[in-house]
C-alpha cells in the first residue's frame, strides 16, 4: 500500500513515523511547495530523505498512492486540492485533515470528487505528538468498510461522525473555540497579572478556585503551546471564526483568540515554572514591541 502526502510538515511526518512502525506493507511518498522554495538540500527535502520517503512535484503528484493524505497550512488547503485534481483518480482515497471550516472542506470535496477520487474529512482531535497516525480522529463522509477495516488493522484511533464532508471539522473547529480561547485567555491573564505587579496573587487565587487545572504546570503547558504553535493555531482560529459566521453567530470572540495567538507564536522561550511564581517579564516586554524571536 502506497500512502502519499500533500504537505510534509510536522502533522504528515508523524504520520508517516509511526505509520512506518506498523506491520503494514507501506511506502510513501510527498509534495511540498517547500521543495521548490528551498531546493534539495532545504530542510523538507531532507525530511524526506531521512525517512525514505519519495519526493514529487505538486504539478505531476502521486498517481499511483492509494491514499492522499492532505496536511498544509490552512489557508492553503483548498489551493492544494485544486492542483491535485490534475492527477487525482478514481480508486484514491483523499484525507482532508486540514483544520478548517466545514464550508471549506465541502468545497474541498466537490473538487476531489470530481475526479472520481472519493473524499473523507478527517478532523485530528489531539496534538499529533507522540501518537501520530494513533491520535484520536474523526471521519466525515463516504468511508467504504474497506477503508474503516484497513484503518482499524493500521492502528489508527477513528469514529466516523456523519456520511457528509464537514460534519467532523465542525466538531472541531467548535471544540477549538474553547481549547484555544483557554490558551488565549490564560496567556492574556497572566501577562496582564506581570505588567500590573499582581502575578503572585493572580496565581494563587487561580490556583485556589481551579485546583484541578494542576497549577502551574497547566499555565506552563499553554504558554508552551501557544510559543511554538500560536501561528499555525491562529488560522485555526480564523477558520473557527468562518465556521461561527456560517452559522449566524458570532465570531469576535474566535477573531480575538487568533490575534493573541498569532502575537505569541515566535516569542521569546518559555518562561520557567518550576520554581515559585514565573518571570513574565520578558514576554509582556516582546508582547509590547512586537519582537519575535528570529526578530
Amino acid at each position: 500500500m502506497h500512502i502519499g502526502f500533500i504537505g510534509f510538515g510536522e502533522a504528515a511526518r508523524a504520520f508517516q513515523e509511526s505509520l512506518s512502525g506498523t506491520n503494514g506493507d507501506l511506502s510513501f511518498s510527498a509534495t511540498d511547495i517547500l521543495l521548490d522554495h528551498e531546493g534539495a538540500d532545504g530542510d523538507c527535502a531532507r525530511a524526506m530523505r531521512e525517512r525514505g520517503v519519495a519526493a514529487a512535484a505538486a504539478t505531476d503528484g502521486m498517481p499511483d498512492a492509494d491514499w492522499i493524505v492532505s496536511a498544509v497550512t490552512a489557508d492553503q488547503s483548498l489551493q492544494a486540492a485544486a492542483t491535485a485534481c490534475a492527477w487525482l483518480r478514481p480508486g484514491q482515497t483523499f484525507f482532508d485533515i486540514n483544520s478548517v471550516s466545514p464550508d471549506r472542506k465541502r468545497a474541498t470535496a466537490a473538487k476531489a470528487n470530481a475526479t472520481g477520487a472519493v473524499y473523507v474529512d478527517m478532523a485530528v482531535m489531539a496534538p499529533v505528538h507522540p501518537k501520530g497516525h494513533r491520535t484520536k480522529m474523526l471521519l466525515a463522509g463516504p468511508v467504504a468498510a474497506e477503508t474503516s477495516e484497513r484503518l482499524s488493522a493500521l492502528g489508527f484511533d477513528f469514529e466516523t461522525v456523519g456520511p457528509a464532508p464537514g460534519s467532523a471539522t465542525a466538531i472541531k473547529m467548535v471544540r477549538s473555540l474553547f481549547v484555544k480561547g483557554l490558551e488565549a485567555i490564560t496567556v492574556e491573564a497572566l501577562l496582564a497579572a506581570q505588567a500590573s505587579g499582581c502575578l503572585d496573587y493572580i496565581m494563587g487565587s487561580l490556583s485556589g478556585s481551579y485546583p484541578g487545572l494542576g497549577w502551574p504546570d497547566f499555565a506552563r503547558y499553554e504558554f508552551e503551546r501557544t510559543l511554538k504553535h500560536g501561528k499555525r493555531r491562529a488560522a485555526e482560529m480564523r477558520e473557527s471564526a468562518a465556521t461561527l459566521r456560517a452559522l449566524g453567530l458570532h465570531d469576535a470572540l474566535a477573531d480575538a483568540i487568533a490575534d493573541v495567538q498569532e502575537k505569541m507564536g515566535g516569542l521569546a522561550a518559555l518562561p520557567e515554572f518550576a520554581q515559585g511564581t514565573p518571570d513574565l517579564a520578558p514576554l509582556v516586554a516582546a508582547r509590547r514591541t512586537g519582537s519575535a524571536r528570529d526578530g
